[in-house]
């Protein structure tokens, strides 16, 4: 990444950042007694609820696209019909995209383990197969075990020893359990020209099958699409449950072990994928037709077992295959839904709409957030701001517990964060800058791509890194609700001081970093 080259004077620049970080306007609009009852239903109770049954293991880590994923979507639905939200999207509440998605075809799949006069087929339900979406055609490739990933080990090791042989690594827990160490071997297999990478795992009964695969959107897709090729090793294979296990176990068992893996072409197939959205209609005549959005992405990564994650035992991958995504994030979209159910029982809402958004495909690169962008629901000259919630759960971030504050990405981009700082305020929590991740995380949600579009957007956040981030332990019980319930209000309180404010927020034109977006913002005409 290139350094900012600053124009502002470093006196002129430091008045700006104080002026935006610390003397926050006052509201524009005294706060409500009304407003103050709706936010006190927000409890932890009901955030808990939410939470455990979003990141349940039902649900499956709601990957996109997924079972799960469709189950969640439907949850919220009823959520927002429940707290008396308009649907807002082309079909009630939801805003689908019509996709497709290329992945490994399973009617193709075949694989086997022959020991002597022995063979062990291997059902789909019993691997993780990472790395091949086909063509793959490995015809009774012999079986080597590696037990040592040193690196004068690793040095080694011989071509001769190595090409074209499924490596079993079965490395002892002070290598097994360190990632570097796995990825290390796995670098040098590859250079050797290994074919198959063995992962055994006899205490999980059932693998995740054939890969994840790659989502298209059909407005994006490129003119020519890149030629179908063979895929490379080596291809990174988990297998599941003691049989396999038991029967590679003995030394004497490896001289005659021979491994058969096919998988055709990959297939393409239609898939349907949908953000949630509700409205809460504003009570001004002219300013409803305007509004601020708060938003969560509802997905997350799946089922998945990866052979190089960290582990006591040094040989089996974790036997919790689900990334429940408790904080990330069911913890965001718990707070939309509770904040819609609190807003929704104002009998005058604030004078701007308010648009309550769940997206798909974050965790896959923005893609509901930037299909919203694509295809509005409400047009992005009406939008004035867009609140993004995420990790609102967790307070035990990597630098420290987090009470009763959060942190805002882009804080000074725009005057939303010093508007929501003094909201927050008011119901004791503290919103800041954070010095190093507020500018570093801006465009790691899914505020980037309304943001990208004009509108100032930020997301919030109470931890940006925390134990089990984008691991199979982001459990819902690791939550703090009550903690979650005060954030809750102090976002919603925000919320109702920008809907119901005359004056949109607006980019910060003293800070250098927000003028792309500033210039994004002028070719849209201004919202009422």
């Amino acid at each position: 990444m290139q350094p900012i080259r600053l124009t502002l004077s470093l006196p002129l620049l430091l008045a700006g950042l104080l002026a935006w970080g610390q003397a926050p306007p006052e509201p524009s609009t005294p706060p409500k007694p009304a407003w103050d009852a709706a936010l006190a239903t927000i409890e932890p109770g009901s955030l808990k609820a939410h939470v455990s049954f979003l990141a349940s293991d039902a649900l499956e880590g709601r990957d996109t696209p997924s079972r799960g994923l469709d189950i969640a979507a439907e949850y919220i639905a009823a959520q927002f019909r429940a707290a008396g939200l308009e649907p807002a999207g082309d079909d009630g509440y939801f805003q689908t995209a019509r996709w497709t998605i290329i992945e490994a075809d399973p009617a193709s799949y075949a694989a086997s383990i022959a020991i002597g006069n022995r063979t062990l087929p291997l059902a789909i339900d019993q691997v993780s197969l990472l790395g091949a979406s086909g063509p793959l055609n490995l015809d009774a490739i012999p079986l080597v075990r590696l037990t040592d990933a040193s690196p004068a080990a690793l040095e080694a090791l011989t071509e001769d020893a190595i090409a074209g042989k499924a490596i079993i690594l079965d490395l002892p827990p002070g290598q097994g359990g360190e990632p570097r160490a796995r990825v290390a071997a796995f670098n040098r297999l590859r250079t050797l020209g290994a074919a198959v990478l063995v992962t055994l795992a006899p205490d999980s009964p059932t693998g995740t099958g054939l890969p994840k695969g790659r989502l298209i959107n059909p407005e994006r897709r490129p003119l020519f699409p890149p030629p179908q090729r063979p895929t490379s090793g080596p291809v990174r294979i988990t297998l599941h449950g003691p049989a396999v296990a038991e029967a590679l176990r003995g030394d004497d068992a490896l001289p005659s072990a021979r491994l058969t893996l096919r998988l055709g072409p990959p297939v393409e197939r239609p898939v349907t994928l949908r953000n949630v959205a509700g409205i809460l209609r504003g009570s001004d005549p002219e300013l409803r037709e305007t509004c601020v959005i708060v938003s969560a992405h509802y997905d997350h990564i799946g089922v998945g077992f990866n052979p190089f994650a960290a582990n006591p035992s040094g040989t089996n991958p974790t036997s919790d295959p689900i990334y429940n995504g408790a904080n990330d994030d069911a913890s965001g979209t718990a707070l939309v839904v509770e904040l819609a159910r609190a807003l929704g029982r104002l009998d005058q809402p604030p004078r701007r709409s308010l648009l309550f958004l769940t997206f798909f495909g974050e965790e896959k690169g923005l893609l509901g957030s930037r299909f919203y962008g694509d295809h509005p629901l409400v047009p992005l000259e009406k939008t004035v701001a867009m609140i993004n919630l995420e990790h609102v759960g967790r307070t035990d971030d990597t630098e420290g517990p987090q009470l009763a504050r959060a942190s805002l990405t882009g804080f000074d981009f725009s005057d939303v964060g010093p508007r929501l700082q003094r909201a927050a305020a008011a119901v004791g929590v503290e919103i800041f800058k954070h010095p190093r991740n507020s500018d570093a995380f801006f465009g790691r949600s899914d505020n980037q791509a309304l943001a990208d579009r004009g509108i100032p957007a930020h997301t919030l956040c109470v931890a940006y890194l925390f134990p089990d981030y984008h691991a199979p332990g982001d459990h819902w019980d690791k939550l703090d609700y009550d903690n979650m319930a005060l954030i809750g209000r102090a976002v919603g309180l925000g919320l109702l001081h920008l809907a119901d404010d005359p004056h949109p927020p607006a980019w910060n034109a003293d800070n250098p970093k927000a003028a792309k977006y500033r210039q994004a913002a002028e070719t849209r005409r201004p919202a009422n």
